[in-house]
């Protein structure tokens, strides 16, 4: 009987177990590993996505900061503030003559519906029987 035993002896192998056994547990013990690295590694993917969309928006404020910087040195200047009271506002000063040119034009289907938009019908109705046929 002592043959016996080595058979089993040698088709058990390492720690007793079967090849089978020794395989499950291998694949056991990766399952593990991969699980136990899966989730800091999606933390990790996702907090450099994160990362760089908070840098990409720091990036886009920084640029706005500068573009509002330069705008507020331009305003402050007399001269630009006078020309923009005058092209804005229509501004004169103290002696000056102010001029304004307006030209005739004969308003269009579109521009006769631009002009009437925001007006109220009864006065639509009313500037039309005002003004006639035409």
């Amino acid at each position: 009987m002592p043959r016996a035993r080595g058979v089993v002896a040698a088709t058990t192998g390492f720690l007793g177990l079967s090849s089978t056994r020794r395989a499950a547990a291998l694949a056991l013990v990766v399952c593990a590993l991969a699980l136990t690295v899966a989730v800091p590694l999606r933390n990790y993917v996702a907090q450099r996505q994160e990362l760089a969309a908070v840098s990409e928006q720091q990036q886009v404020l920084a640029a706005e900061v500068a573009r509002l910087a330069q705008e507020r040195a331009r305003l402050s200047d007399p001269a630009e503030i006078e020309a923009q009271a005058r092209s804005r506002l229509g501004y004169v000063m103290p002696g000056e003559v102010p001029y304004v040119v307006q030209l005739p034009v004969a308003p269009g289907p579109d521009q006769a519906d631009a002009a009437n938009a925001g007006v109220p019908w009864y006065r639509v109705l009313w500037r039309e029987v005002a003004e006639g046929p035409q």
